[in-house]
Order: C-alpha cells, then sequence, then structure tokens
C-alpha cells in the first residue's frame, strides 16, 4: 500500500500541480490509514473493503477528531481510491457509498475597525522584530490573503511605488495595499537586511535566523499581539474574514471582495483598475 500512497503522491505534485500545503495533507491523512489498516492486517490495497474503511472512520470519531477533520480524511481516501479505481490497480472502489459527516460551519470570527487598529498597534516598533510584525499585520489587514500567502510573498511581489503585491498559486492575483501597509513595509524594508538577512535574498518576511518565516511562526506572533490587545478569539484567518466584512461594510461589491480572497470565478469580471478604485474608496486603511 505504501507504493500506491507513494505514486499517488506523485501523480498530485507532477499531475494535478498541487500546493505543497495540500500534497502534504493528503500524505499524512492517507499514511494514517495505512497504518491503521495495517494494524489490521490489511496490507495490500485489494484487500480494502467498505467495512474496513467504516471502522477505520469510527477510530478517528473515538479518537476526539473533529467532524470536519473526519470529512478531509474522508475526502483524502476517496481520492486515492479513485485514483487506484482509474489506473486499474483495483476493480471496485470500497469508498464509493461511504458519506462524510455533515459538517456546522461556525460563522467566522470577525473583529470590527476599533480591534483591529487595537492589534496593529501592539509591535514594538522601536525594535526591528516590531518592525517586522507590524509590516506583516498591516499587509495582512491591507490585503486579505491567507497566511500562507503572505509568508510566501517573494521580495518580487511587491511593488512598493505602486502599492500592490502579486501572490497566488494556481492563479496570480494582483493585490493593492494603502497608505498604512506602504508606510509600514518601507521601515521594514529600511532594516530587513541589517537585522534579519544573513543570506536570504528571496522571502520578504524572515524569522531572526534570516529565513523564511514559518507559518507556526506566524501565528505564534499573532496570538502574542491578540492577547495584548484583550483579543480572546482569533485564528489565523480572523483578518482575512475581517477584511472582507470591513469592504463589505464599506460599500465594496462582493465580486470586487471574492477577487482579492482568491475566488478565482471572478478574475474576468473586473479589471485591475477596478479594483485599486474600490479597494481605495472601502478599505478603512487605504
Amino acid at each position: 500500500m505504501k507504493q500506491q500512497i507513494e505514486d499517488f503522491i506523485t501523480y498530485l505534485k507532477e499531475v494535478k500541480h498541487a500546493s505543497l500545503n495540500t500534497v502534504r495533507a493528503y500524505q499524512n491523512d492517507l499514511e494514517k490509514l495505512e497504518s491503521y489498516l495495517s494494524h489490521q492486517g490489511i496490507e495490500k490495497v485489494s484487500k480494502i473493503t467498505e467495512t474496513s474503511l467504516n471502522s477505520y472512520i469510527l477510530y478517528l470519531e473515538k479518537d476526539g477528531m473533529s467532524p470536519a477533520s473526519v470529512s478531509r480524511h474522508i475526502a483524502s481516501m476517496k481520492a486515492f481510491l479513485l485514483f487506484l479505481l482509474r489506473n486499474g490497480i483495483i476493480n471496485i472502489d470500497p469508498s464509493e457509498r461511504i458519506k462524510a459527516p455533515k459538517v456546522v460551519k461556525k460563522p467566522p470570527h470577525i473583529l470590527d475597525e476599533k480591534k483591529i487598529l487595537e492589534l496593529l498597534k501592539q509591535p514594538d516598533i522601536t525594535t526591528s522584530k516590531g518592525i517586522r510584525d507590524r509590516a506583516m499585520l498591516e499587509l495582512l489587514y491591507a490585503t486579505g490573503i491567507k497566511v500562507s500567502e503572505i509568508i510566501n510573498i517573494k521580495m518580487i511581489d511587491i511593488n512598493l511605488y505602486g502599492k500592490y503585491i502579486t501572490c497566488g498559486d494556481k492563479q496570480e492575483r494582483i493585490i493593492p495595499f494603502g497608505s498604512a501597509a506602504k508606510r509600514a513595509l518601507k521601515a521594514y524594508l529600511d532594516i530587513r537586511d541589517i537585522a534579519f538577512n544573513k543570506k536570504n535574498k528571496d522571502y520578504l518576511f524572515l524569522n531572526s535566523h534570516g529565513e523564511q518565516l514559518s507559518r507556526q511562526g506566524f501565528w505564534k506572533i499573532l496570538k502574542e499581539y491578540a492577547k495584548r490587545a484583550g483579543i480572546e478569539e482569533i485564528n489565523p484567518n480572523t483578518i482575512r474574514h475581517s477584511f472582507a466584512a470591513h469592504m463589505l461594510d464599506n460599500g465594496a461589491d462582493i465580486g470586487v471582495v471574492q477577487r482579492f480572497l482568491g475566488y478565482t470565478d471572478f478574475y474576468m469580471t473586473y479589471s485591475n483598475q477596478n479594483i485599486r478604485e474600490v479597494y481605495m474608496n472601502t478599505h478603512p486603511r487605504a
């Protein structure tokens, strides 16, 4: 089974061109499945049955896994088995009748503008770390991009004069930012090479070792500032959701906001000039 999982991961990378995070998620899920089935005496994919898969799902639920996580594991399982079926490795898909549990989505947590401003004030800009952190938070709120996107921004992706960034793995998009983010970014860029950059010339945001900042590192920073600001509930998407809510509250068209967030259905609907005009008229810190 391990070989088939490796073949599937190779397919995701080389044929589907899936993102690194997506590939890792599938690999982790399938390795967990393989480990469970192996302990049940099932070593070959041809021996996997609907019963054994249902047993695995029950195991995940009893282990305390949330319905959303169980659903993701089922999706990984189904994608893997469909790959095997289409390639003639198995004759029947044992997951065909398996349904994912219903997931009740909680509404996204939104911070009001006052709380956002309080969060943005927390970094100590008399220190190089604080200057970097202020720039990251300002840019995150200014653009609504994901944490995974902000840590992957490279120096060539940012245009300070034009006040925009270029980002996106599968569909590149140009996102403007306002004067507040520009000031914070300029302050950071003025000290970046001396304070952080030992040898890294690529990524915009670096850790204290001069290496690309990790998602975990950013999350740790965000939690600390949220705590200082008296914000009890926050997650990596809170600022992204707040960005969208504030733009809509100030009159932005939902299609424009969806383009900022990276929903590609709207890419042919609005020009970059339309996007900038809407942004300048509706973002609180434009």
